[in-house]
């Protein structure tokens, strides 16, 4: 800290005026500096502009540090409030003379609006939402040049986490279910979304990265020029039995009936209905390549990523969340009756069963894993009788 008013971060230093502004979501924008630095050092020839829009820029700190540790040739920043436009002006000023800047005070739709009729794209939007950002999608993945990045933020967890099913219907057009791993179940909605408008722009994705405190939804992904193979296959629906804890997916090219979960009365109509989230995201939610190459990058020169920021990264980095299936670790002690074994032990145990099985990255102390729950039950009661036995 430099006063009662400034704040450093990185390369930056910045006025925060009298707006919101979180010291503690530093990962996240350290995470969209590393994003961008990875872009500088792609395969896009030298002469080329790197150019980043943000278009929520709040105090503009995010901007600033895209141009003075990102890389980006070109910042747009702006924010709807026009009484902060000289804040932003005064923090943009401290970028270097080479970095092209430009000032905005126009609300994202019409500055999204703007952009696709003048034919502007960009290498990173990075899109900052206070809410749910359904609405501005599709002008934001058309602000989007082809192998560029959308950063997208969502603060609307109510309806993304199943506490209100007639607000995720209108926004995500999707059912959203209470569930035990619900910052995931969130998550996949919005991919979910972000894949369903792209698709209708005959597009594709890749997400890169996805995360949450709980309070935020972030997610960034690479918009691909067409979806690659089998790209539709990744949409589906989870259900989860809060009878017996059993998870199913299914993806919408091959829907079915749900097989009979683990409830003493499954087949019979005594059986408790099935928790039905989607359509959501059920394929990867990162890609370990490009987050082994951020926390490379974090390594450098000029780089800032603080320890909080690395830890999370390296989470996300060794779960890529290739299936929803989810369960917290006290949940499984619970329906052990009894206290559940260490999470590293059954992930081990699981993997030597011959089932991709992980620690979730995305929610702390939950178990990721494709197989059979009875499977998941039988081998954490064994570990925990094992280990009294000793």
């Amino acid at each position: 800290m430099s006063g009662p008013h400034h704040y450093c971060e990185g390369a930056a230093l910045v006025e925060t005026g009298g707006g919101f502004f979180r010291p503690e979501s530093r990962p996240a924008r350290d995470f969209g500096v590393l994003l961008t630095r990875l872009l500088a050092a792609g395969t896009r020839p030298p002469e080329e502009p790197l150019r980043v829009l943000d278009a929520m820029a709040g105090c503009g700190i995010r901007a600033l540090r895209y141009g003075l540790e990102g890389g980006a040739t070109a910042v747009w920043a702006n924010d709807a409030d026009p009484d902060r436009l000289p804040l932003l002006e005064r923090n943009l000023a401290r970028l270097p003379a080479t970095v092209e800047r430009q000032l905005g005070a126009r609300t994202a739709q019409q500055l999204l609006g703007e952009c696709l009729a003048g034919g502007r794209r960009f290498e990173l939007v990075d899109l900052d939402a206070f809410g749910c950002p359904a609405a501005l999608l599709p002008l934001a993945l058309e602000a989007v040049a082809f192998g560029g990045v959308l950063y997208l933020a969502s603060t609307d967890g109510r309806s993304a986490t199943g506490h209100d099913r007639r607000a995720a219907v209108r926004r995500f057009g999707a059912s959203a279910r209470a569930h035990p791993a619900s910052w995931e179940i969130a998550l996949r909605l919005q991919v979910g979304l972000l894949a369903r408008s792209a698709w209708a722009m005959g597009r594709g994705l890749t997400p890169l990265l996805s995360f949450s405190e709980g309070r935020t939804f972030r997610t960034a992904l690479r918009l691909e020029r067409h979806p690659s193979r089998g790209e539709e296959g990744q949409l589906g629906l989870v259900a989860h039995c809060h009878g017996c804890g059993d998870q199913q997916v299914q993806s919408l090219l091959r829907l079915g009936r749900w097989q009979p979960c683990g409830c003493p009365a499954a087949s019979s109509r005594q059986a408790p209905a099935l928790a039905v989230s989607g359509p959501v995201w059920i394929g990867p939610l990162q890609d370990p390549d490009t987050l082994a190459a951020m926390l490379q990058v974090a390594g450098g020169d000029g780089v800032s990523l603080d320890r909080a920021g690395r830890r999370l990264l390296e989470r996300l980095r060794d779960d890529p969340g290739w299936t929803p299936r989810c369960w917290p670790l006290d949940g499984i002690g619970r329906w052990l009756g009894q206290g559940p074994p260490p999470l590293a032990d059954l992930v081990a145990a699981l993997n030597g069963e011959g089932y991709a099985t992980a620690a979730s990255g995305v929610m702390a102390a939950q178990l990721r894993s494709e197989a059979p729950w009875p499977l998941i039950l039988a081998t954490a009661r064994r570990l925990v009788s094992a280990k009294a036995a000793r």
